[in-house]
């Protein structure tokens, strides 16, 4: 029983660093901004800063915000394959807020469980392993982001409305492919952390249990 809990508690722990790190790397705007500034985003869109980030509110708002049911960019159309794809993100991140709510629930209570009966120990080796595998991604995401980056898609997606027209979705230009490198560099750097965080943190306890 206590394996079976072990199993379920860590996993879960696991889920939790993932869908936070997603969650994070969403919210993280200054990457955005980062993006379009070094990249002259605004100009070449013939838009000023201001109204190019007042696009990429309205949506992250239909992304996030169930009252908001139609996507309406301030500055920019969109086509019924781009409208598809941007409620599938959508779906996407509720997915993922759901997730994320229950993993942590389960991650609370595991570890106070963890900590009750004194078996902090338990999360050193799968924290450990957990850290090996970011940096292998983050490898092959230098390597080639451009197969990945399409791999991702057809895995999450199961048309090809995400691969926009310029023409018919102009939003495409404001979300350059540099910017989703940058997401997913991020987002490999927060799970990283956060393992190697988990492993040091349960190593030092482990060790002031067991004095």
């Amino acid at each position: 029983m206590i394996k079976v809990k072990d199993t379920l508690g860590i996993i879960s722990m696991i889920i939790f660093v993932i869908t936070l790190s997603i969650a994070v790397t969403i919210w993280f705007i200054p990457l955005y901004q980062i993006t379009i500034q070094t990249q002259n985003i605004p100009e070449s869109l013939g838009l000023t800063y201001d109204k190019l980030m007042d696009n990429y509110y309205a949506l992250l708002q239909y992304l996030h915000f169930p009252w908001i049911q139609e996507l309406n960019l301030p500055d920019f159309i969109s086509s019924e394959n781009g409208l598809l794809h941007f409620f599938e993100v959508k779906l996407l991140f509720y997915l993922n807020y759901s997730v994320l709510l229950i993993a942590f629930v389960s991650t609370f209570f595991y570890l106070k469980f963890v900590k009750r009966t004194g078996r902090i120990w338990v999360l050193i080796k799968p924290f450990f392993f957990a850290s090996l595998i970011p940096p292998v991604l983050l490898f092959f995401l230098a390597v080639n982001f451009d197969s990945m980056f399409v791999s991702f898609h057809q895995i999450f997606f199961n048309n090809d409305a995400w691969i926009f027209n310029p023409a018919t979705d102009p939003i495409i230009n404001a979300l350059p492919q540099d910017f989703f490198m940058y997401c997913f560099i991020l987002f490999f750097i927060l799970i990283e952390t956060s393992f190697i965080l988990g492993y040091q943190i349960s190593k030092r306890k482990a060790f002031k249990t067991s004095k």
